[in-house]
């Protein structure tokens, strides 16, 4: 029997050595991992649901596309003990523990809202509480859980004939995130954004409190809730105000190259007492989306005429209304939509009209989708900028924006339109302007990936930051929908007078700062004032 060479027997023990140093470390680091009070072990929280470690990519992404926070974790929630047990034990940890919680809904946040990083993320989407309940009689309305979307509560409640009363363009979005915000479409100068239509939450607060809300009971965390930026609780169940749907629209679009005479027509409209049911408008460069674009699948009874209309160039302005009816109503609707467009200051050639279902309608956007998804263009980077801006200052804002900043080109849909203030609720945590009427204006642009040219992302963004500098040394007064910031200082601006109680509501609802750090409005372990 031979034996092995000396030199062979000291490679195989400083190998073994080099292996087993290795395996120690990793252990080491194993250990640590676990023990460190930044990345404890969720595994032995009673849970419905359950943890996943692993694929967490999906949750550093959103429909902006530009911002990507890894979270530790992704919770996957079956009920509303699992997401307060989270946070519960989040909050037990205190301030020595640098973990963070982000709702995540359908991931429509445009600067990384819903997300976290190295912190926990909760698929709102997952949450399993009792089907949507709708309740009708004189007064109707929904329950549904906070991870539920428009698009299903409308099927739901339209089996009863009924639907909610106010709206966002795309239906696609869950409960709770829009609730966070306002949630505003052109139904909002009749009825209020969303956030004017609920009669109850259920909130789950960032101590790992389960709590009902609503005017009557624990008022000031109701209010603070809606359009409070997930600062202050996580919405997991709603009760929405119902009212009677339609069956049908009478969906018509007429265009203005006078400005003066467009706003005109739209603060009128929004002020009538016998008025359409929707009422929004939309700013044509460069005869860019004349009559269609993403966010529609319109299409006019008269083609022809549409073809044959000559912008020459110039910047027009588009005025998209809605009628809703049944088909008892048909001619009585007709004369009505026949006179409330006879007290209109359009372009008379250009009134195009379509009929379709309600459903159809309101689901407007999906059919958009569906179509950029299948050539790749949705998942891009979505540099969307949405302002809030007096009556007062619009036509400023639309001689600089419109005549100097924005000439060549738009890379989308530029929504404007006019909303009634009082509509909306004060004691929300929702900030807008000071006067009876003010616009939404939405900037809603979509980049082309790798592009340097007008139609790329740093293109685009310097365009969005000559716009809000201007409105800032022209003092305009607008406030951010949406809102992003970056320091204390600009969210101190944005809030002015309210912030103090905005302070005031994170310190009693959310006092370590673990809820919604995406919104880059408090850092946890860090005085609030």
């Amino acid at each position: 029997m031979r034996y092995p060479p000396v030199y062979f027997l000291k490679q195989m023990n400083t190998f073994i050595i080099k292996g087993f140093m290795i395996l120690f470390v990793s252990c080491v680091t194993i250990k640590l991992n676990l023990c460190s009070p930044n990345t404890p072990s969720f595994n032995t929280l009673p849970l419905d649901g359950h943890f996943n470690f692993h694929e967490v990519h999906h949750a550093a992404r959103d429909f902006g596309n530009r911002y990507q926070f890894l979270p530790m974790a992704v919770l996957h929630p079956k009920t509303v003990s699992d997401i307060a047990t989270t946070i519960k034990h989040i909050w037990d940890m205190g301030p020595r523990s640098e973990l963070t919680v982000a709702a995540r809904g359908h991931g429509h946040s445009l600067q990384g809202q819903a997300q976290t990083h190295r912190g926990v993320v909760i698929n709102m989407e997952s949450l399993k509480g009792p089907e949507i309940q709708v309740y009708t009689g004189s007064s109707p309305y929904v329950d549904v859980s906070g991870g539920e979307l428009w698009i299903n509560i409308l099927h739901e409640s339209l089996k009863y004939g009924l639907a909610p009363k106010s709206w966002t363009d795309y239906l696609h979005l869950t409960i709770g995130g829009t609730l966070s915000n306002a949630g505003i479409s052109g139904q909002a100068f009749r009825h209020g954004p969303q956030i004017s239509n609920v009669h109850q939450l259920e909130v789950v607060t960032g101590k790992g409190e389960v709590i009902n809300c609503s005017e009557e009971q624990n008022e000031d965390l109701f209010h603070s809730v809606l359009g409070g930026l997930g600062q202050f609780g996580i919405i997991t169940r709603a009760r929405i105000s119902l009212e009677a749907a339609p069956a049908r629209v009478k969906w018509i679009r007429v265009l203005y190259s006078d400005f003066a005479a467009f706003t005109q027509d739209q603060e009128h409209l929004i002020s009538a007492e016998n008025t359409f049911d929707y009422v929004e408008g939309f700013v044509i460069i460069n005869r860019t989306g004349l009559l269609n674009n993403w966010r529609s699948s319109f299409n006019s009874k008269d083609p022809v005429q549409a073809s044959q209309f000559k912008s020459d160039g110039r910047t027009l302005f588009c005025l998209e209304l809605a009628k809703y009816f049944n088909l008892d109503k048909t001619d009585l609707i007709n004369e009505e939509v026949e006179n409330l467009l006879s007290q209109l200051s359009y372009i008379r050639s250009t009134l195009f009209m379509s009929e379709v279902a309600y459903i159809d309608f309101l689901d407007r956007v999906h059919v958009s989708e569906i179509k950029l998804r299948s050539k790749d263009l949705w998942d891009v980077p979505h540099p969307w900028l949405n302002l809030l801006i007096p009556k007062s200052k619009i036509h400023t804002f639309a001689d600089e924006v419109f005549g100097s900043i924005l000439t060549a080109t738009s890379n989308g849909p530029i929504l404007i339109y006019p909303v009634n203030r009082s509509k909306w609720d004060n004691r929300t945590s929702v900030v807008i302007p000071e006067e009876h009427i003010f616009y939404l204006v939405a900037f809603l642009t979509s980049a082309v990936p790798s592009s340097t040219g007008t139609d790329g992302l740093e293109h685009i963004l310097t365009q969005n930051k000559r716009i809000l500098e201007f409105c800032e040394t022209a003092h305009l007064g607008v406030k951010q929908y949406l809102p992003h910031y970056t320091t204390k200082k600009e969210w101190q601006a944005h809030f002015g007078p309210r912030w103090e109680a905005f302070v005031q509501r994170k310190s009693a609802y959310d006092p370590l700062a673990i809820l919604a750090p995406g919104q880059r409005i408090f850092q946890k372990a860090i005085p609030f004032s």
